[in-house]
């Protein structure tokens, strides 16, 4: 019984924390929700209004189309569509390690990915892998994607941006 408690109790915290993240961002405080609204503060990302963009969740700049995701693991999975958007941001926690199914997914962000959508897709046709849910995208293919911690001159981020992310780093 203490436990229910205990767990009941969470809940009521949590859901006042989720009215506060949801009253900032005008969304749900879902993972999601949360990861399309800090992509679109850091990297200047113009949202779709409407929700039903399918696979399409904003814009860059320069008008490419972007998905954003938010995984709370990296896992070399990634959610993909064969009519998907120009590029796919990712933003994920710590890489997971092997048998860590059952692990705490803290909402942090350790690393952001920018992949050229038609190229991850291409590679999976190549090898004859499923386009959908939960793609396996190569690891070198993640690592060439990686554009924060590490820098990378195909999409430089400011100090600014930078700073913006370590926020939501793991804090020690």
């Amino acid at each position: 019984m203490n436990d229910v408690a205990r767990v009941a109790g969470l809940i009521r915290e949590r859901n006042r924390i989720d009215a506060a993240l949801s009253e900032c961002i005008r969304r749900p405080a879902l993972p999601g929700r949360l990861g399309d609204w800090i992509a679109a503060q850091v990297f200047g990302i113009e949202l779709e209004q409407q929700t039903t963009a399918r696979g399409v969740d904003g814009r860059f700049a320069d008008g490419r189309t972007v998905n954003i995701r938010w995984y709370l693991k990296r896992d070399n999975l990634l959610d993909l569509r064969e009519d998907g958007p120009d590029r796919y941001l990712v933003l994920t926690g710590p890489k997971a390690p092997q048998g860590s199914a059952g692990a705490v997914r803290p909402l942090v962000i350790d690393a952001v990915y920018l992949f050229d959508a038609a190229a991850v897709v291409a590679d999976l046709r190549a090898r004859g892998c499923k386009i959908g849910v939960a793609s396996s995208v190569r690891s070198h293919l993640w690592e060439a994607a990686e554009v924060y911690p590490r820098h990378n001159p195909e999409f430089a981020l400011t100090l600014q941006q930078r700073e913006l992310l370590a926020l939501f780093s793991h804090q020690p």
